[in-house]
């Protein structure tokens, strides 16, 4: 069957990939953020007809992010969609990248007719489009061809990536030259590099490159190297262009005295920075700030540690480490990777800040004079001045170290004399976290500076942040985010934000668009992180109805009586308790419950269920339970719905939360706490005696008043259906004792928890069959999940 024939059976864009892969013969590719791609042409796709322009432009977006990562880039680039395809050489791309004219969007999926009509004049006459019933045959030659060709754009070396580049060739090609003395690595590299392949590009170089028929071969001081694979070499050399620029060679040349390969094991300290996604943080600093940056900025890391976010710097002359701890200030100074730049002992919290919160050199006389004077220069906007950037892994609050060690607590760590001077911004919890006060000395101290800072995202959107946010502004240049299993002795899955600031601009912090990489440093998706007032995120929805009745009994589960009880009173006339703790995605899941007494797990944060909000408390619930958290969304703030809720949405939450194993609600009489026993009673049964075959009487008739006469979905009417029946089954069994006892099974009226359990805790005697509800209750699910980001309760 031919290509126009599969596209015309197509119906998602899934079908229109899958017809191209089949008539192109492609092996070897890969589905992700491209579309298509191989290592010869990317593909995007699209199921309706779209203007290859546009298509292009959003391709472009992809190869710009991967090129600027420094990861190589296809020959080619094609558009597919079911009635045409098109292809261009990137080539004739590649000026359009760089050009600061173009307003670049932050995702691909953001490009438009905006981008298009920017790059047309540029490329629209080097695309090729063909009409898929007319010019099928020649298309598919023509990709074939460019995939036959297998050209790749190389990546130039040049004194921003010399650290990187090196440390590659020692992984692909060093490595298998045999070499003993680890110091003839650089010597073999720069005869390697100052080669183009046919003859060198330079003479009198200590070791020499002979390109034979066999292959490469290396002469140093009498000795021959030749690899025992060659694999690497090609492999590496198809991703890098050789020689250097001649403007560059005799600096690269320079630096060859302190490149020795570098062992991860020595960066190992408090705080570690894996040195592959340091590689990715050069790459950034290299796309935001431009070519040559290294020697056009001063750098000054304030905690330091070993070294880490240092080690891929190729100009160490322009560079200042500083770090709490002198032990790693002696391991740092004994380390040749860092021969040239300056090193010192300097506690950045404390060390010259007066009791008034200003900054006095003198107090300490550590700070080195060129540095001082940098700074100075810097702050008048003298001519000629380096701009700096302070480029850090800061502490975590809670324990003083990097990142890697965020998960100790230190009780008292954050009083420092900077946390002393802040306390009259009225930072909140903000003046709390370590990192925080690294952010405020730098913007007191560098207010023209560039930050480039790996750390969590919640100075970003956190809640307890807005404080920070009013004080704290910066243009956000750009980012990424990786992993936090990329980090050793990391706990958790939650991403780390290495994120660029221009504090010269001091604008409100709006929404962040990164790219997302994975622990490997490899690209995965693209990410924006919603940030808005707290007056619009999801827990404040709902206001909260004040407690005036009893003191309440405290639970910690649906039965069970809090060890640590929190005592409360009940506010008349309430259902039950909500309990929704921190509004992120990573506390919902298991911070989120409906009980029948107040919860006081965890840190507090929940409100009493009236009928007057209990259509809003079943949409929070639901809300916060129905998007399974990952590494990149669990930092993600639920927000207020962002258009009107219907009738059916709020009923199916309703039905969703009521059969959600989180509802705890329950009945039960004879619960001691606090000197007397507590009864718990159900208003949470959404069936009336005659409907379950119940022999007593139910104390509360709410929920079934409250339903009666609504219409319910299909789906919520399946899940309720399913349920009645297990309501039928379990009032029709003598449970035994032991499970009787165990959940408290002396009330008619108990709840979807004793039930669910109850009929559990009896499969050794006789099976419930459970897969009805829960085949109900997935059709329910997947109806609802799309819509919590459709209507606005999480960012898309």
């Amino acid at each position: 069957m031919s290509l126009a024939n599969d596209l015309a059976r197509t119906r998602t864009e899934e079908d229109v990939k899958d017809a191209y892969i089949k008539a192109l013969g492609l092996e070897k590719y890969f589905k992700g953020l491209v579309d298509i791609q191989t290592e010869e042409i990317w593909f995007e796709a699209k199921d309706a007809p779209t203007p290859s322009i546009i298509m292009f432009g959003q391709l472009l977006v992809y190869v710009r992010a991967a090129k600027k990562r420094g990861e190589p880039i296809p020959a080619f680039l094609a558009v597919i969609d079911r009635e045409k395809a098109a292809i261009m050489p990137t080539e004739r791309a590649l000026p359009l990248l760089d050009d600061r004219s173009i307003v670049w969007p932050k995702s691909g999926s953001a490009a438009g007719k905006e981008l298009a009509t920017q790059i047309a004049p540029y490329v629209q006459t080097h695309i090729v489009e063909y009409t898929i019933t007319h010019d099928e045959a020649m298309f598919v030659k023509a990709v074939k061809n460019a995939i036959k060709e297998r050209r790749i754009i190389r990546t130039a070396i040049t004194p921003d990536n010399l650290r990187q580049v090196f440390d590659r060739w020692v992984e692909m090609i060093g490595s298998e030259l045999g070499v003993t003395n680890q110091a003839d690595y650089a010597v073999l590299f720069f005869a390697d590099i100052m080669h183009d392949g046919q003859q060198e590009a330079m003479n009198n170089l200590p070791a020499r490159l002979l390109m034979t028929a066999a292959g490469p071969t290396f002469l140093l001081n009498g000795q021959t190297y030749e690899l025992a694979s060659d694999r690497g070499y090609r492999n590496f050399w198809a991703m890098y262009h050789r020689p250097p620029e001649q403007q560059h060679r005799h600096y690269l040349l320079e630096r060859r005295d302190s490149l020795l390969p570098l062992d991860e094991q020595k960066f190992k300290g408090a705080y570690y920075t894996p040195l592959h996604i340091v590689d990715k943080a050069y790459d950034e600093l290299r796309s935001v700030l431009g070519d040559n940056w290294q020697s056009r900025y001063i750098v000054w890391d304030m905690c330091a540690g070993v070294g880490n976010l240092e080690a891929k710097h190729s100009n160490l002359r322009n560079v200042f480490m500083s770090t709490l701890d002198q032990a790693d200030v002696t391991i740092m100074k004994s380390n040749p990777a860092f021969s040239g730049a300056e090193i010192f002992q300097y506690d950045y919290l404390n060390d010259d800040i007066t009791d008034f919160g200003e900054i006095d050199y003198s107090l300490s006389n550590k700070l080195p004079k060129s540095l001082r004077q940098a700074i100075a220069d810097a702050r008048a906007g003298k001519k000629g001045a380096k701009p700096i950037i302070a480029l850090i892994n800061p502490p975590y609050a809670e324990s003083g170290s990097g990142i890697a060690k965020g998960d100790e607590n230190k009780i008292g760590v954050e009083k420092t004399r900077i946390n002393s001077a802040m306390r009259e911004m009225n930072l909140g919890y903000g003046s709390k976290e370590l990192f925080v006060q690294f952010l405020i000395r730098i913007r007191q101290e560098l207010p023209k500076a560039t930050l480039a800072m790996f750390s969590t995202l919640k100075y970003v959107n956190a809640p307890n942040f807005e404080p920070f946010r009013t004080v704290w502004k910066a243009k956000y240049l750009n980012g990424f985010l990786v992993h936090s299993r990329a980090f050793d002795g990391l706990n958790g899955d939650f991403p780390i934000g290495f994120l660029i600031w221009d504090l010269s601009k001091p604008e409100p912090i709006h929404d962040i668009s990164t790219d997302a990489l994975d622990r490997h440093g490899l690209l995965v998706g693209e990410k924006t992180y919603a940030v808005r007032p707290n007056s619009s995120l999801l827990n404040a929805w709902i206001p909260a109805p004040k407690a005036r009745g009893e003191l309440a009994l405290p639970l910690s589960n649906a039965l069970t009586v809090s060890r640590n009880p929190r005592r409360k009173s009940w506010c008349d006339g309430a259902l039950g308790y909500l309990f929704a703790g921190n509004n992120d995605l990573q506390n919902a899941s298991t911070g989120t419950c409906l009980t029948s007494s107040i919860y006081t797990g965890r840190n507090g944060g929940g409100l009493y269920v009236l009928p007057d909000n209990i259509d809003r408390a079943a949409v929070v619930f639901s809300v916060r339970r129905l998007i399974k958290p990952t590494w990149l969304n669990d930092r993600d703030q639920f927000l207020q719905p962002a258009q009107p809720l219907t009738e059916e949405f709020k009923l199916d939450c309703l039905v969703w939360m009521l059969f959600n194993n989180s509802n705890l609600t329950a009945a039960a009489d004879g619960i001691r706490w606090d000197g007397r026993d507590w009864s718990l009673v159900n208003h949470f049964v959404p069936f009336t005696e005659q409907d379950v075959g119940v022999k007593g009487r139910f104390d509360s008739d709410f929920l079934t008043a409250y339903m009666q006469g609504k219409s319910f979905s299909a789906e919520s009417s399946n899940v309720l259906e399913e349920a009645r029946k297990l309501w039928i089954r379990f009032h029709a069994i003598q449970f035994p004792r032991k499970i009787r006892d165990e959940f408290r099974l002396g009330r008619p009226d108990a709840g979807w928890f004793q039930i669910r359990r109850a009929l559990e805790a009896y499969g050794d005697t006789e099976l419930t069959d459970f897969e009805p509800i829960k085949d109900a209750y997935a059709r329910l699910t997947a109806k609802l999940r799309p819509l919590v980001f459709s209507l606005g309760f999480l960012p898309e």
